[in-house]
């Protein structure tokens, strides 16, 4: 079973909280010794600030706007 949560501070160290669903569903009991595999997952920046100048287009913003609006407008409104 694959759960997500977060870390917490406990004193020097850093506990995690199993959620109750999962304690309910695997009736873990106080001092039960269990195995957890952790992997941690990396926070994604501002999406925005990093495409910024990556895409590489002769036409304007607005340009690309007005033909995105045409081709919707075309598939959508027949």
């Amino acid at each position: 079973m694959t759960i997500q949560t977060k870390t917490k501070r406990w004193g020097n160290s850093i506990g995690i909280i199993i959620p109750s669903e999962t304690v309910d569903k695997l009736n873990i009991q106080p001092e039960d010794e269990v195995v957890i595999e952790i992997e941690k997952i990396e926070k994604k920046g501002n999406v925005l600030r990093e495409m910024f100048g990556t895409l590489k287009s002769k036409k304007t913003a607005r340009q690309m706007v007005n033909e995105t609006r045409k081709e919707l407008e075309s598939k959508w409104m027949k």
